[in-house]
């Protein structure tokens, strides 16, 4: 009677020791997933399912011949007008626009030395044209790098700023009179190669002067909603979005 009671005894003892030798799932490290709670504390997975916020939109302008000299100058008879002024006063506006829509914004001189290797969702620079009549010398004109690495890119950019801004400012497009001083535009050379950028003469100094002086909020929307266009992968066709 003795005997098989000791060998009921040693048997339940082995089979107390079997379970206490494997602890509760989520005790050991392998078993952490098991529970939320420590998935949670232990912070492996915080933020995986959280999405990556997406970056702010960079603009550089270009304020035309600003930091270096007058560019165009118009006789004083038409009011002494320099195009380095007009420039200046159109980046601003535009700048501030971009600026209260919450994009990241700089306003380079023309020679500045952060276009070496500059970086940024596109770039803009705002030129006027002369002040010397001429019959015709009306409008505005838009290019790109004629050399550029990404065409598709410099053709959307160019195509957002000469249909918004003809829309806003009831300017026509004047083509035939782009040189290869907007084409070949030093800026191209110097920005790095995968940022987009055009050159604009925003009007002729002699004919287009009332709306270069007096009216340039006009000019800098143009300007600027044919850069929202662009960043925003706007349908040229349809409406532009409202600038608040």
């Amino acid at each position: 009677m003795f005997r098989p009671f000791l060998i009921i005894l040693g048997v339940s003892f082995i089979i107390a020791t079997l379970f206490t030798a494997f602890p509760e799932p989520g005790v050991i490290p392998g078993g952490a997933s098991d529970d939320p709670n420590l998935l949670q504390a232990s912070g492996d997975l915080t933020g995986l399912n959280t999405p990556s916020p997406r970056p702010i939109p960079r603009i550089g302008l270009v304020a035309g011949h600003s930091g270096n000299d007058s560019g165009a100058v118009c006789p004083e008879a038409l009011g002494g007008i320099r195009e380095v002024d007009i420039n200046l006063n159109i980046a601003a506006l535009v700048r501030q626009s971009l600026l209260d829509l919450g994009y990241e914004v700089d306003l380079l001189a023309e020679f500045d030395s952060r276009l070496n290797g500059y970086q940024a969702t596109a770039l803009i620079s705002i030129h006027a044209d002369s002040c010397d009549y001429y019959e015709g010398a009306t409008g505005f004109k838009v290019a790109a790098a004629k050399s550029t690495l990404y065409p598709e890119q410099a053709g959307r950019l160019t195509n957002c700023l000469q249909t918004r801004y003809a829309q806003a400012t009831n300017l026509q497009l004047h083509p035939n009179t782009i040189t290869e001083d907007m084409t070949d535009y030093h800026a191209f050379g110097e920005i790095f190669s995968l940022t987009p950028a055009a050159i604009i003469e925003v009007g002729f100094m002699n004919l287009d002067r009332q709306i270069l002086t007096q009216q340039p909020d006009l000019i800098a929307a143009g300007i600027t909603s044919g850069i929202l266009c662009y960043v925003r992968n706007e349908d040229v066709n349809l409406q532009p979005t409202q600038i608040p």
